[in-house]
This record gives C-alpha cells, structure tokens and sequence, in this order.
C-alpha cells in the first residue's frame, strides 16, 4: 500500500504538535487561559477648522480604503418643533433629499446611484443629519449633491403629500403592531403631553396631515445656519486637501446660531404603576419597564453603562439569561439609557408569550430589584470586559466613525475621549457600581407598560399586584383610526 506524501506530513505533523518538546511544561487545559491586558482603542487624532463663513469641521483621517464619509450635522430635533407641529424637524428633513438645486426628487437619486454614492437625511429629538457616502474618486461631484440638499432643498408640494401619506400609512400600521402602541405609551407616561420627550419625533396623525410646505421651508430657514452646524469628515482625506472643496460647497452659506430651546425638568415616576394596553389576538406581550434615567453627561456615565450591562445590556445579562436562557419566555430581554441631552429614559422590555406574561413580569421585577441588592466581583470584571472589548467594532467603517464624532459634537466630549474609553471602563469599581444601582434603579417608582390581549393577560398580572392597574385601548393610545384614501 501507499501513502502519499501529503497524508505522512500531515500526520507527522500531527505527531509533532501533540508531543509537548523536552522540558517543556503541557499547557492546563483543565482552565481557560488567563486574560492579558485590555487593549486600548487608538485612533488619529482629531482635526478641528472652521470655513470662512464660520461653519466648523471635525475632520479623522482614515486612508486604509477610497472611502470618505460627511455628515452635516444641525440642530434641528424634535424638540424645536413648534406647539401643534409636531414631526415637523422629522418631516423637514425626509423632504431634503426629494428634491434639490437644480434637480427633482427622481433626478437627484439618479446623480446619486451614478457616483456609486449614498445620501440620506432624518432628524431625531436634537438634530437633523444629512449623511453623505462616497468613493474618493467622486468626492468633487458627491459633496455638491450635499450642499445642495443641505442649502437648497425645493420642498416640491407632490413629494410632501407623498411624504404624508407615507407616514399616515405608517401611524395606521402601528395600530396593529404592539411594539409600536408600547413605544408610544411608555413616553407619554414617563414625560407626559408637556414635554418633547413624551411625544414621537415623527409626529401624531393630526399635525402630519397639518403640514404644509410652507412651514418646512420656515423650519429650515430658521434652523439651518451655519452657526447651528457642524461637518463631520471620515475618509481618505486631509485638512489641505478637503478643505477647499468644502468651502467651494459651503462657504457662501450664511446664518447665525440660533438658541436652542430650555427643556422642562422632568418628574420621576411618583409610584409604581401598570398600564394594561388591550390588544386582542395579540399573539406575544410587549413589555416596558422603565422610569426617567440621566442625561448624557452625568459623571456617573461609566459606572452606569457597566451596570446595565449586567442587568440587560448583554446577552448574558441577568435578564437575559433569565427570561430567554432559563425560562424561554422570549427571544431576548434587555435593558438600557437612553442617554440624551436631558434625561432620556431607562427601559427595560422583552416580548413575551401571552400565557406566560404575568411569570414574565415576575422575573422582570426580580431582576430590577436584585441589581439594586448586590453585584459579584465576577459579574463587574465580566461587564467591563465585554464593554472594553467590543468597542472597537463600532469604529471599522467610516459612516460608524462619523456617527461617533457625532456624539463628541453634541455633548462637547474632549477629543481623547475614545482613546481613553477603555481605561475608564476598565476603571470602575464594583462598589460603583452598586452604588448607581442604587441610585438609578427604584423598583418601587416605576412605570410597567405591557401591551397584549387583556382577556388572556389581565387576571395574571392583576394577581401579581404590582401596583395600580390602569386599561386601555389602542384608540386611548393613538387616537382614532385614520380613514386613509
């Protein structure tokens, strides 16, 4: 018989790797191998400049591939929309890209596709972006495209009503998705009517179908300056060599800043109280704990975004090992801040069989209150490394670097900040994180949102008595059906 060359290598091969060489200790394979130190993210520094009409720029190198990302960041959120306006930032900035300078909403999509480009526009509760994606090879004719969606948008009457009816659409679907009612009712319970943060940035049937074009050219022309604006720059580029091409695009745009309007103070959850949402048939439950958080800024940033990775912030998080791993009560649980400028909310949800709602939120209710207990030392260095080291993923594209950067324009982070992300997280300590806990999450002020079919779920979660128990309708929740054309 026999054997070629390549099979006898391989196994000598074999042979070789699994004789340990003399005097050389056989690894512990009774054990995982012990963790060398976390690396630390390291990316370029920063550039800052502004245009001569005092537009500002942040400019990260990035040279490994072609690509450029710029991002034209305003303020301009949901949260200037006028009394009765509301979606108004939303809707300005879908209109941006259907339509522009010189050309239709259908001329403009075909300049995009041609340049291999992408260009997109939507506004949240603080900010309107316009995020441009291009070769380097077309960046000339690219950022023309943008200065002409960010300046000179036509806001044509036929793209708004397409526009509306869109979103109309969208509002009537909602009614039959319990994701979407729970969305809604959760904000309006935690901020109520009076505050920004309690309605949709999208807006509400009644003042979508109230926009006319003339408020979004008002809206823009009042929010969109320079001095409210920021460019932010990703790519295979430098300073010298985009910064003529942005002041040709830019650098006649004219406008001050604009002040940015005084939020009220929110009130925390007073008691713990359970909204019943009836949606009949309902096939899952949705569920949303949740009670004001803190805004992005507090000092305690750190210390928080570790403990939460431990309450739901990861899939092996307490909750989710809880409801999903050991109960199979859902696909996923989790928990979060939303951190924003002012207080954004804390949440915790999952969706969750119907028959097994009430023991869902049995286990929800455990979990939230036994972080404010005790954390172990293992959970702490477990969270921190899982932090520590899945935060290089969110900086590999240029369009995830430029959303980043967006984070250091809005909340004026120091420029290092990414570079020493790591090393604070690494330096929280358990006794922090207890303390936030403590802090920040009071099972007993709480709003506990579920959204299901109430014949199914009501006496359950009647007899877990975890507060007052208040039903309602899909119609208290988003007001009356639509009779769409």
């Amino acid at each position: 018989m026999r054997i070629s060359w390549s099979i006898a290598l391989a196994a000598a091969t074999a042979i070789t790797v699994a004789v340990p060489l003399a005097g050389q200790e056989p690894p512990d394979r009774s054990r995982p191998p012990q963790l060398g130190p976390t690396p630390e993210l390291k990316l370029p520094p920063i550039q800052r400049f502004t245009l001569s009409n005092g537009l500002a720029v942040v400019l990260l190198e990035k040279h490994q591939v072609p690509l450029v990302q710029v991002n034209v960041m305003v303020q301009a959120g949901a949260v200037m929309d006028p009394p009765a306006k509301s979606g108004l930032a939303a809707m300005t900035a879908a209109m941006l890209d259907e339509g522009a300078g010189k050309r239709n909403a259908l001329e403009l999509a075909d300049a995009i596709e041609f340049l291999g480009a992408t260009l997109s526009a939507g506004a949240g509760q603080h900010t309107s972006l316009i995020a441009l994606h291009t070769p380097l090879s077309k960046l000339d004719s690219a950022i023309g495209l943008l200065a002409d969606v960010t300046l000179r948008p036509t806001f044509a009457a036929e793209e708004l009503e397409r526009q509306r009816k869109e979103r109309l659409t969208t509002f009537t679907q909602w009614r039959d998705r319990p994701s979407s009612i729970a969305s809604v009712i959760f904000s309006r319970t935690l901020y109520g009517t009076s505050h920004p943060y309690g309605a949709q940035a999208v807006g509400d049937p009644s003042s979508v179908a109230a926009l006319t074009v003339a408020d979004l050219r008002d809206f823009h022309q009042a929010r969109f300056h320079p001095g409210n604006a920021t460019l932010i720059v990703v790519g295979d580029v430098t300073t010298a060599g985009i910064r003529p091409k942005l002041e040709a695009a830019f650098g006649q745009w004219l406008g001050a800043a604009t002040g940015k309007p005084s939020l009220p103070e929110p009130k925390q959850v007073a008691t713990r109280q359970v909204f019943l949402v009836d949606k009949p048939g309902a096939a899952q439950s949705e569920i949303r704990i949740g009670r004001i958080g803190v805004p992005r800024l507090t000092e305690d940033y750190s210390p928080l975004i570790v403990m939460n990775t431990i309450l739901g912030g990861s899939f092996t998080s307490r909750l989710n090992q809880n409801l999903r791993e050991t109960h199979g009560y859902t696909y996923g649980a989790f928990s979060a801040f939303d951190f924003r400028p002012a207080a954004g909310p804390f949440i915790a949800s999952a969706a969750v069989q119907t028959d097994v709602t009430d023991k869902a939120l049995s286990e929800f209710m455990k979990e939230i209150k036994g972080i404010t207990d005790s954390v172990s030392a293992q959970e702490v260095t477990r969270a921190k490394n899982y932090l520590a080291l899945q935060f290089p993923s969110e900086f590999q594209s240029v369009s995830s670097i430029a959303t980043r950067l967006g984070d250091v324009v809005a909340y004026g982070l120091p420029d290092d900040y990414f570079n020493t992300y790591v090393r604070r997280v690494m330096q929280v300590t358990r006794a922090e994180v207890e303390r936030v806990a403590k802090k920040y999450i009071d099972p007993q002020r709480i709003a506990i949102i579920v959204v299901g079919d109430r014949s199914k779920v009501e006496p359950g979660v009647r007899a877990l008595k975890l507060g007052e128990l208040r039903t309602l309708t899909v119609d208290d929740v988003l007001g009356k059906a639509l009779a769409l054309p």
